[in-house]
């Protein structure tokens, strides 16, 4: 089932989400329903706080990027209770959007690699390193459980020159091929 994304400046995406357990409430449903809302809507991670879950979920797909970014071909994965616990390589800037903040890009810096704690689709264990355009998706969902949008990374002078496009998104005045909600 298609899920409506919630839009930036809802309360659910400012809370730091909580872990979950193996008997969350319909758990498989909503993680198919992850998929396919990330999938409709054209996009490459989709966190449970943009559906309304303030819960420590996010699904991760670099296909679209694998063009571009060879190093996401065949990257598909989900992440649950998922934590960054070591960051490492320079930082790069790279142009991110986010199905929370349509039609807006901006440059955000981020480093090129990052070592994450987390339990796969079957609630098994996983401490792996990721590089590239996978460490950059990983670090915009993993945002997302951590009450954060790729907004809060930007300077306060570039979010200032950005206030009125942001002011009518958390206002629901912005049009997408997707479902939203405030």
């Amino acid at each position: 089932m298609l899920l409506p994304i919630y839009l930036y400046g809802s309360p659910v995406l400012q809370k730091v989400a909580e872990d979950i357990t193996p008997d969350y409430p319909d758990f498989k449903q909503l993680l198919a329903d992850l998929w396919e809302t990330m999938r409709h809507a054209d996009g490459v991670g989709l966190a449970a706080p943009q559906v309304g879950k303030s819960i420590r979920l996010f699904v991760a797909d670099a296909e679209l990027l694998a063009e571009d970014y060879p190093d996401g071909k065949g990257f598909k994965k989900t992440f649950i209770n998922a934590h960054i616990v070591e960051e490492g390589g320079d930082e790069w800037e790279y142009n991110e959007g986010c199905l929370s903040v349509p039609k807006i890009h901006e440059d955000v810096r981020r480093t090129k690699r990052v070592r994450v704690q987390y339990l796969d689709e079957n609630f098994a264990p996983h401490d792996e390193w990721f590089e590239g355009i996978c460490a950059r998706i990983i670090q915009h969902e993993y945002d997302h459980l951590e009450g954060k949008t790729f907004v809060d990374k930007l300077s306060p002078l570039r979010r200032q020159l950005l206030k009125s496009k942001l002011t009518k998104i958390s206002s629901g005045k912005v049009s997408t091929k997707y479902r939203t909600k405030q």
